[in-house]
């Protein structure tokens, strides 16, 4: 899905929607590796959603981006993140949405605990949490190491990445995570301009409880031209299993 920006200064492979390949990038960033991405294969059976290990402190859902998804988003989407009590980024890097969800997952909530000192992770925290937005948008333009790094883990996966960056894709990546300053529940989509505050959460409930299914599987639906569709996927950053 594009980012609000109509033009863009730099242009990455778009991520494969992979466990793999989501955690090997976050701990070359500098998570610490007692932490991994992991795949939900369910939004409401039972005995799946009990294989993820808990707690969960982030969900990434990539999803169809439809015309009638983004009307939506864009009748919706005011205002600004000023104030926000999370850390939010705008996405001005084309076809970069996972890794902004990505970066959403683990900046914000108990995740960013796990962001071991001196990273790149952690420099970024300390630069851009005092930054507006655009200046937040241009240290990840900038970022010559992010660049890097992120070119490291791009082509991996199960399918052929695009040969071209500037290729157009037609699905998106949002994140949900816990606020680390008041424990909202948010909604972060780097193509939109502000931060979706979801209201108060239990403390004591991690991301994968039913509060935030019952968000998703409402996404989901909207999402969808087809209300039969199931063209969509949900990963989990929870403690690894051999961590």
């Amino acid at each position: 899905m594009a980012s609000p920006k109509e033009t863009y200064r730099k242009h990455f492979i778009p991520l494969e929607s992979n466990p793999d390949v989501f955690t090997e990038l976050v701990h070359k960033l500098g998570v610490s590796p007692t932490l991994a991405f992991h795949d939900v294969y369910s939004l409401d059976d039972a005995d799946l959603l009990a294989i993820v290990p808990r707690p969960v402190y982030a969900l990434v859902l990539v999803f169809p981006t439809t015309d009638s998804y983004k009307k939506r988003v864009a009748a919706a989407d005011d205002g600004s993140s000023h104030g926000s009590p999370v850390v939010f980024f705008e996405q001005t890097i084309n076809n970069a949405c996972g890794l902004y969800a990505l970066l959403h997952a683990i900046c914000n909530g108990k995740a960013r605990t796990f962001i071991k000192t001196e990273s790149w992770a952690a420099r970024l925290l300390k630069q851009c949490e005092p930054l507006d937005i655009d200046q937040r948008s241009r240290a990840l333009e900038d970022s010559e190491e992010l660049e890097s790094t992120y070119a490291s883990v791009a082509r991996k996966g199960d399918t052929r990445a695009p040969d071209n960056p500037e290729d157009d894709v037609d699905f998106h990546y949002n994140a949900f995570v816990k606020s680390h300053q008041n424990g909202h529940l948010f909604l972060l989509d780097g193509a939109r301009k502000k931060p979706v505050d979801l209201g108060a959460y239990p403390a004591d409930e991690d991301v994968l409880a039913e509060n935030c299914l019952k968000v998703i599987r409402r996404m989901v639906a909207e999402a969808s031209d087809d209300p039969r569709s199931v063209n969509f996927s949900l990963m989990a950053l929870a403690p690894a299993l051999d961590g």
